[in-house]
């Protein structure tokens, strides 16, 4: 029983919607009705329930199925198709939105504002008209709406819109020759920027990728996918690369044909073209300062896969240079060998010195011997110092000779 509960709700979930899809006005959006057990044909007038009450419609395509993620509840229902009294109804509107659009566009010159009318719209059953406007800046169009409702006596309501939406409702041709994309077939309008004319190599000039509306073409978006693949693919502009042909720089890149232009390294005058998959890309971009450098023998196509072996270079004879030291002796004289007579004398010095070790030896065997103490000499007389001589009166005293201050100053600085 459990399972039953849980899978019930998933089933109802999952199950197929059946819907109609209607249209108000030539270029407007679609959207879903409930067909409520009717059957409805591609062309037919219909009168539907709407939040503004009833209004009229044009059925785009018959009763059809879709899942219930894509629709918006509530789902509103069809009322009925459309009798003679609607069409009568509905021709009446029409007229009547020629001549408000006339009145509007004169109370707007006669007030001086600074806004473009579009267009006007009656409810089906005329209890309110709608006027579309663009302008630049917010608008006071209180006054305006006073005078309007005193002329038609109904209820008004201004809407501002965008270029956008007043080249959906106009319509038009492009610069293509066909009608506006907007009008005919799109239900959105998707963001549209300058990078996708960018990514597709086009031209930058705003007259060549703008529309009549003074935006950029909403075709931008319909290629925006395939050329974003096509350039996970591509190696980019200045990349180096490696072909058949030898190393080189991309020179120019074709998307579309996913070929390259490479300019060689060996000769930068000719430029080949290779297929993508006939390249291998050493260095993605321009190089920057940082990039480390590649290799001369990095080549996986053009050298066969593999690194040629570098053969080591053999190590080459060097003379090193001659020192001469200076001396007393002649370089030209050969070694003598030691006479006779010189050889007793160095046996002679071998003597002594053995004389000596073994003197040294013995000394250290023997025990010392106490050295025997010396007697304290007696001690002088002390003599009375002779009295000094009186000086004479002729002689004058001595004076003693003054430091300069200068050199007294700087003993004691230096003593500080």
């Amino acid at each position: 029983m459990e399972e039953q509960k849980k899978t019930a709700p998933e089933a109802q979930t999952s199950a197929a919607v059946e819907v109609v899809d209607i249209q108000f006005r030539p270029g407007q959006k679609i959207y879903y009705f409930d067909p409520a057990g009717g059957r409805y044909a591609p062309g037919d007038h219909v009168i539907i329930d709407t939040a503004r009450g009833a209004e009229f419609g044009v059925c785009v395509a018959g009763s059809h199925s879709v899942s219930p993620k894509e629709v918006v509840s509530p789902l509103r229902k069809v009322l009925r198709k459309a009798n003679a009294q609607d069409e009568k109804v509905i021709a009446e509107n029409r007229a009547k939105e020629k001549r408000a659009y006339e009145v509007c566009a004169q109370k707007i010159a006669d007030h001086g504002l600074d806004m473009q009318l579009v267009c006007a719209e009656v409810a089906f059953d005329g209890s309110k008209i709608l006027f579309y406007f663009t302008a630049d800046e917010r608008v006071d169009f209180r006054e305006l709406v006073k005078n309007l409702a005193s002329v038609f006596h109904t209820r008004i309501e201004l809407r501002q819109i965008g270029v956008r939406d007043k080249a959906k409702m106009v319509g038009g041709l492009g610069i293509c020759g066909r009608p506006f994309c907007c009008a005919s077939f799109l239900e959105d309008f998707q963001p549209v920027s300058i990078k996708m004319a960018k990514t597709q190599n086009l031209s930058l000039n705003p007259t060549k990728i703008s529309g009549t509306c003074g935006r950029l073409m909403c075709c931008l978006k319909y290629e925006q996918e395939a050329y974003e693949d096509l350039l996970r693919t591509s190696p980019k502009p200045e990349s180096f690369v490696d072909t058949p042909e030898g190393r080189g720089t991309v020179a120019e890149v074709d998307l579309l044909r996913q070929r390259v232009k490479v300019r060689m390294e060996d000769n930068p005058e000719t430029v080949s073209v290779f297929a993508n998959t006939d390249i291998a890309v050493l260095r993605s971009g321009k190089a920057k300062k940082n990039d480390p450098p590649i290799p001369a023998d990095l080549a996986p196509i053009s050298g066969g896969g593999k690194r040629p072996v570098q053969q080591e270079p053999q190590e080459q004879l060097r003379l090193e240079p001659i020192r001469f030291r200076y001396s007393t002796e002649t370089l030209g004289e050969e070694p003598q060998e030691p006479s006779e007579a010189a050889a007793p004398a160095k046996t002679g010095r071998s003597r002594t010195r053995r004389r000596k070790e073994t003197a040294g030896e013995e000394a250290k065997a023997q025990p010392r011997q106490e050295k025997p103490r010396k007697e304290p000499k007696p001690a002088k007389p002390e003599q009375p110092k002779a009295a000094k001589p009186p000086r004479p009166e002729s002689e004058p005293p001595k004076k003693h000779r003054r430091r300069p201050r200068q050199h007294k100053a700087k003993t004691e600085k230096t003593e500080g």
